[in-house]
């Protein structure tokens, strides 16, 4: 884990991890989520259900006020004893540019204070990516893998920080109601 901070830390100056859509699915989920070498390998596995949003500086790989990790599959579950992730009403297509074809879903959960289901909700937003179906070759190979993002802005909408973080659950229980794997800004 560390040593993928390290390497970002160690770019020349004006580099930056700066990915867009396609290429965390393509570039990144994709090769974890099929058990292909990832180079480089500077994105860390990191548990979302035993940290909060604002406890990943140190712990995941950290680019222009977001953090990237792989880790499970978000589910609606408490984070602890203080809050919980909730998906929201958002899902959008990731397409390659190369050849048109859909190669992922984006999705959105929030973050929320207290108790399901009467927390409060926060500023903290995550999302999540997932592969296509397409891409698993057979049902050994098949894994969902997510990615998430946190942001976080004050109440009149300016945003103070955003973070980005990658899941991959390793988990073949579910794969059958599941029918792509999510990243996730």
């Amino acid at each position: 884990m560390e040593d993928g901070c390290l390497m970002v830390n160690q770019l020349p100056l004006g580099f930056r991890f700066c990915p867009t859509d396609e290429e965390l699915v393509l570039h990144f989920l994709y090769p974890k989520s099929s058990l292909l070498p990832c180079y480089p390998n500077i994105i860390p596995e990191l548990d979302i259900y035993l940290l909060h949003p604002w406890e990943l500086d140190g712990k995941a790989l950290l680019s222009e006020k977001r953090y990237f990790f792989f880790g499970q599959t978000m589910e609606n579950r408490v984070l602890l004893e203080k809050g919980y992730w909730k998906q929201l009403d958002f899902e959008q297509p990731i397409f390659s540019s190369g050849s048109g074809k859909k190669i992922g879903v984006k999705k959105l959960h929030g973050f929320f204070m207290g108790e399901a289901p009467f927390g409060m909700k926060t500023n903290w937003l995550m999302q999540e990516y997932h592969l296509s179906s397409h891409y698993y070759k057979t049902k050994e190979n098949k894994k969902v893998g997510n990615a998430q993002s946190f942001s976080y802005s004050d109440e009149d909408g300016s945003e103070m920080s955003y973070l980005d973080e990658m899941f991959l659950s390793l988990d073949d229980d579910d794969l059958d109601d599941i029918s792509s794997s999510q990243l996730i800004f």
